[in-house]
C-alpha cells in the first residue's frame, strides 16, 4: 500500500469547513466542545478523536470516517519519520 507523502492534518481540512463568518468560539459552542480544544485541531496541535469525528460528521454532513481516516494518515506518516526501536517478528 502506498501512503501519501506527508498527508494533510485534519484541522487544516477542517478550517475549509467553517464558513468565515463564524467565530472559532461559536463553532466549539455548537460542537458542544471547549474554544481550546477546536482550536488545537484546527492548528494541528491535537488529532481527532472519535467523538470530536462523530461531532463533526453531524455539524458538517461528513462522515466520521473521513476524520479519523484523515487523522490515522496523517498519524501513520508522522510516525514514520521517527526512529524505530528494533523489533523482532513474531512468527506464528
Amino acid at each position: 500500500m502506498s501512503r501519501m507523502h506527508n498527508p494533510a492534518h485534519p484541522g487544516e481540512l477542517l478550517r475549509e469547513y467553517l464558513p468565515e463568518s463564524m467565530s472559532i468560539g461559536e463553532v466549539a459552542e455548537r460542537l458542544g466542545v471547549s474554544r481550546q480544544s477546536l482550536s488545537a485541531v484546527l492548528n494541528g496541535r491535537a488529532g481527532v478523536s472519535a467523538d470530536m469525528a462523530l461531532r463533526l460528521s453531524q455539524a458538517l454532513g461528513t462522515s466520521a470516517e473521513m476524520w479519523l481516516s484523515m487523522q490515522v494518515a496523517h498519524d501513520l506518516w508522522k510516525a514514520a519519520q521517527t526512529s524505530k526501536p528494533r523489533v523482532k517478528r513474531i512468527a506464528a
